[in-house]
């Protein structure tokens, strides 16, 4: 019997149409959803003291969900998020937002479809900001960021002003991820899912570019190839069963979060 060959645009549709059909998902309201990223950070190791901040849009327009700057990120659950306003004020919950989430009112200024933002300061991806290089693509599972993730070279310093803001969010242009110089790593994008996600792999990205740097030269990738990666990897349904895996495992450890 002859083997059945399709163009590689069939198995990309047949693909997307299957995992619509076959991958359920919860229905996690958005206050759940952000706590749950910030217990998959922190089992992940992106936690750094108080320092990161994870963010999303609220129901109303000018409104975003926020951490309580005081509690680390195996500390969020749903309850304990604030709801503030476009200048860091608090209209729901109790305590005070981070300083440094004014950067995020920025970019969601000027990219009206990004719903979700993460920082972090994880181990990887702050070391690799301390060398002058950018984030290089150049395996399949790291293609996520392929033509993806911008590049900030000089540190702007501690991001709780005004300036700081314009120069990242600047700097990140349309991209979903940007490497900051002498920082960490930021995701913007237009899920939840998505941005945790991202900084899970970003991470991951930075850890393999580390290494292969100190084995050797690392070798470029076809582009189109790359491409092709970029946009499979980054199909929604299975970002959001990934995102699934992950919260799966945050709930065994802690099924209190989702409040």
């Amino acid at each position: 019997m002859d083997a059945i060959v399709r163009d590689k645009q069939a198995y990309h549709e047949q693909t997307t149409e299957r995992m619509n059909r076959h991958f359920v998902l919860p229905e996690w309201s958005p206050r759940q959803k952000l706590a749950l990223c910030c217990r998959i950070l922190a089992a992940e190791g992106h936690d750094s003291g108080l320092a990161g901040q994870v963010s999303t849009r609220g129901q109303r327009p000018g409104t975003y969900y926020m951490l309580r700057f005081g509690l680390g990120f195996d500390e969020i659950d749903a309850e304990n998020l604030l709801l503030v306003d476009d200048d860091l004020n608090v209209l729901e919950g109790e305590g005070m937002p981070n300083p440094s989430n004014r950067f995020h009112l920025w970019i969601y200024r000027v990219r009206p479809h990004v719903n979700a933002i993460t920082h972090t300061h994880a181990p990887n991806v702050s070391a690799l900001s301390m060398l002058g290089v950018p984030l290089t693509v150049a395996h399949m599972d790291t293609t996520l960021f392929y033509e993806d993730c911008a590049w900030l070279r000089e540190w702007p310093g501690t991001p709780i002003g005004d300036e700081e803001g314009r120069i990242i969010s600047e700097a990140l242009g349309d991209k979903r991820a940007i490497l900051l110089a002498h920082h960490g790593q930021l995701t913007a994008c237009e899920s939840i899912e998505e941005a945790s996600v991202l900084a899970m792999f970003i991470e991951r990205a930075a850890k393999l570019q580390l290494m292969a740097m100190s084995a050797g030269t690392i070798l470029p990738i076809d582009p189109a190839l790359a491409r092709e990666a970029h946009d499979y990897r980054l199909k929604p349904r299975a970002i959001a069963a990934t995102f699934a895996y992950y919260a799966r495992r945050a709930l065994r450890q802690d099924p209190s979060v989702l409040g």
